[in-house]
């Protein structure tokens, strides 16, 4: 391997490691304000790019269907909730509306606009913005739906049904967008040669896009009422709900946020590699991979980490291709071994 080789690699593993990043950010955000180990975060990866794909080869996205449906689901949840509560406090008639507003008139709305303007026709950036739009209200209803009725439940309990959500969120995949695989229009086709080494547009969107969350997201953690909410539900959610923080409200916020950074991940990579309704997985895996190295609780560490993932896995590519995903996941043998000798054992019902 020379030099020009060895920059190329780089270049790729940064790329990709850019990516895992948001994706393992995302899963510590939800982690620390759930305790939900998002095993679909992959599968969001997959309905941004797929839905983005579909627009643009002048198919309707059935994700916007989905949301439709998911929609209609959680009203009805919702509404037996509110209900039973305003047995008690009358204030149904103020919080019916609302939820009717949010699950029904905005998917809906959302579903006539996709059904009106999208098309290869639309600008590139409105393409986006609208598989955004279709995509990232899902999360908060994801969440409604399938966890925050079991929100004081163990660890356990929450992976279980995690694994249950991937489960039919891939299976929702195959009958949207069918078994065919999937690219999208690059953003950027420039070039920028240095040396001989050349750089895509695409490549610097994505490190441009990446680098720019990240900082948003610090300065929302740090800046902001509602992030400085978030980290307080992360660090107790007893002693949030103390003060007066609304737990369900966090936890629907990081819901949110983590599939608005799935999509957008898809939404980036799609250019640069054919996506598939299943691609998600592997991808949300690595960022996993990632997030462990973190120990699911710091930011910093575990964005480092999943650039470490991006490079370990573009130069492994170049050594021992067919053994590249063995080499990644190997790495969170000796992370977790160390943690374990590292770290006090705390019993769940001690904590």
């Amino acid at each position: 391997m020379d030099l020009s080789i060895a920059a190329i690699l780089a270049q790729d593993g940064i790329t990709t490691g850019a990516i895992y990043a948001l994706l393992a950010l995302a899963l510590v955000l939800v982690f620390s304000v759930t305790r939900v180990i998002f095993i679909p975060q992959g599968e969001f990866v997959a309905f941004g790019a797929l839905t983005l794909a579909a627009m643009q080869s002048e198919k309707f996205p059935q994700s916007a269907t989905l949301l439709v449906a998911l929609g209609i689901l959680t009203f009805m949840q919702e509404a037996v909730s509110i209900l039973r509560i305003a047995e008690r406090r009358r204030t149904a008639a103020r919080s019916l509306p609302l939820a009717l507003a949010k699950f029904i008139l905005l998917p809906v709305a959302i579903y006539l606009v996709t059904k009106a303007v999208a098309g290869p026709t639309l600008p590139l950036p409105l393409q986006v913005l609208l598989a955004l739009a279709i995509v990232v209200p899902m999360g908060p209803m994801i969440y409604r739906l399938a966890f925050q009725p079991l929100a004081e439940a163990s660890t356990l309990v929450l992976l279980i049904v995690s694994v249950g959500v991937h489960f039919a969120m891939i299976g929702l995949g195959l009958v949207m967008f069918g078994a065919e695989g999937s690219r999208t229009t690059p953003f950027s086709d420039a070039r920028f040669e240095i040396g001989a080494l050349a750089i895509s547009g695409q490549s610097l969107v994505i490190a441009g896009v990446s680098l720019a969350l990240i900082v948003a997201l610090y300065l929302y953690f740090e800046r902001t009422l509602s992030g400085k909410a978030l980290r307080a539900t992360a660090v107790n959610r007893l002693g949030a709900r103390l003060v007066g923080i609304g737990t369900t409200q966090a936890g629907r916020l990081a819901f949110t946020l983590a599939v608005a950074m799935g999509a957008l991940c898809g939404v980036m990579i799609a250019p640069l590699t054919t996506v598939y309704y299943d691609s998600g997985f592997l991808i949300g895996l690595k960022g996993f991979v990632g997030a462990i190295i973190g120990g699911m609780g710091s930011y910093p560490i575990a964005a480092a980490g999943a650039l470490l993932v991006g490079l370990l896995e573009s130069y492994s590519s170049f050594w021992a291709s067919a053994f590249k995903e063995v080499i990644v996941f190997t790495l969170i043998i000796p992370v977790l071994l160390w943690r374990s000798l590292t770290s006090k054992h705390v019993d769940e019902g001690e904590e």
